[in-house]
């Protein structure tokens, strides 16, 4: 593929930092320890069946739902493909 002036695969070592970025942001924002029987946030009870599914729970339904919406607005991800973005 001619780049112009970049390496050869520089453009696919690109993409493999993104999703590696990805792939550990993600990875750092997963529960670890022991689920709460009760929310951190509302102190609501967290149902048995929902503990069960996620074993290391923090949130209840509606505060993880919140923590969800808040965490979209950020991506961090270069969308647009701006070159001027995708200089490190």
């Amino acid at each position: 593929m001619a780049t112009g002036w970049a390496k050869e695969g520089a453009v696919q070592e690109q993409i493999d930092a993104t999703v590696k970025d990805a792939v550990n942001r993600a990875r750092s924002q997963l529960p670890q320890g022991p689920g709460l029987s009760h929310c951190a946030e509302c102190d609501a009870e967290i149902p048995q069946a929902r503990r069960e599914a996620v074993p290391s729970v923090r949130l209840c339904i509606s505060c993880q739902d919140a923590s969800d919406r808040d965490a979209a607005r950020f991506s961090g991800y270069n969308r647009r493909g701006s070159k001027d973005s995708q200089l490190r």
